[in-house]
């Protein structure tokens, strides 16, 4: 293989590695996410658990060493959790609630 070849082999692992990087951090965001899913109701449950199941199986838009459309699922649950997170903050602001996340009524707090 010439010089080019490589440099551009070495690139192309490089960016893979990037775009595996960028997906896991977004998971890991979405994940923390899952203690407000009691609070968002089934619209934040099926974006949640879709995004999750989007990235984790392999059948996938691109394939998976492009990770760019795993990315923008993970991002879009994020961002539609995240409003959904601030419409019921806002709400409980409304009712005079505390604006942590509450429980239903006789559930255990999860350890």
């Amino acid at each position: 293989m010439s010089r080019e070849s490589w440099v551009l082999v070495v690139l192309a692992a490089v960016l893979a590695a990037a775009m595996l990087a960028g997906a896991v951090l977004l998971a890991i965001r979405v994940v923390r996410t899952r203690r407000m899913l009691g609070a968002l109701g089934a619209g934040g449950k099926v974006a949640f658990y879709g995004a999750l199941i989007y990235t984790i199986l392999p059948v996938d838009l691109l394939p998976d060493p492009i990770y760019l459309d795993d990315m923008g699922v993970l991002a879009g649950a994020l961002f539609y959790l995240g409003r959904l997170v601030a419409k019921h903050r806002a709400e409980q602001r409304a009712a005079g609630e505390s604006p942590v996340a509450t429980l239903p009524p006789g559930a255990a707090p999860r350890r």
